[in-house]
């Protein structure tokens, strides 16, 4: 049963919300005004009671984006994933449709899991052929504040896209502690993973130069060392080799490459706000704020 359900519609000549429900422990925040008042696009808020999801929680949301909208929904802070008790999941469930001409930007905050969460994630988008889409899906590893690191039990998050009915992305990130190894032995020095999707005829400006700017990043930051101009194998020389704070890869996918997934693991949380908010500085015309400013 749904917690949630919004509908962005055009109301004169601008993006609004025409439809808004929630029920505990879901609720919606709209601000009247979000940046620029020139700007088409509507800022939808969501947050949780209490701060965060409880063990047992079921959250399901059903977004509908009309015709040449534009929809930002976004958080105030991290969501925050409680501890397990008796082994109980707590799960996320959205499913959004995109209009013709339509933007829907999903830029959250970090999810955060405490020490023996167990949270899973669903997200589906169905999209047309001149829809627009920004996913940010990304994780930290705990409260460093209180010595946790990835000490959480399991956490699973599933991206689904369909363009017209046929799937055309379909991925899923499953942490979670075996016998063989921990999460933490896995992830080694990285306390933040992160995704960002870019598909649509809107974002492709934004698509190519994020991917100029990710490969012109990790050319340098792989660069093998070098001595009086010669290049030394890193392997041969692991004293001489820094592992990179933050590394991202790209990865085109759909027909001829439209859409751009973006993947990234970094030490720090603060190091991936600063890459998203230059990344994606470009969309501030769009959205009439800079997101992650």
């Amino acid at each position: 049963m749904e917690t949630g359900k919004l509908v962005v519609g055009r109301v004169g000549d601008k993006s609004t919300v025409t439809r808004c429900f929630s029920k505990y422990p879901l609720k919606f925040i709209i601000p009247t005004k979000a940046g620029r008042s020139e700007t088409d696009a509507v800022w939808i808020y969501t947050l949780t009671y209490g701060g965060g999801i409880v063990s047992g929680d079921c959250i399901s949301v059903d977004l509908t984006v009309e015709d040449g909208c534009t929809a930002v929904l976004t958080t105030q802070a991290s969501t925050k994933v409680y501890k397990s008790v008796a082994l109980k999941c707590s799960e996320q469930m959205m499913e959004a449709r995109i209009g013709s001409d339509a933007l829907l930007v999903v830029i959250p905050d970090p999810v955060t899991c405490f020490s023996t969460a167990r949270y899973s994630q669903k997200q589906i988008f169905r999209m047309v052929g001149d829809s627009s889409l920004l996913i940010v899906d990304w994780i930290t590893s705990g409260r460093h504040e209180s010595g946790e690191k990835w000490d959480f039990g399991l956490y699973k998050s599933t991206n689904h896209i369909y363009l017209d009915t046929k799937p055309m992305f379909l991925d899923t990130v499953l942490l979670e502690n075996t016998s063989v190894s921990s999460i933490g032995e896995r992830m080694q020095d990285y306390q933040v993973i992160a995704m960002v999707i870019l598909l649509g005829p809107k974002l492709k400006k934004i698509q190519n130069q994020i991917q100029e700017d990710v490969k012109k990043m990790m050319s340098e930051q792989l660069r093998a060392p070098s001595i009086g101009g010669i290049s030394v194998s890193k392997a041969c020389n692991s004293d001489r080799y820094t592992k990179p704070s933050l590394i991202a890869s790209c990865s085109p996918f759909g027909p001829k490459g439209t859409g751009v997934v973006v993947r990234i693991a970094a030490t720090t949380t603060e190091s991936v706000y600063r890459f998203l908010n230059h990344q994606l500085a470009g969309m501030e015309l769009m959205l009439g704020l800079c997101p992650y400013q």
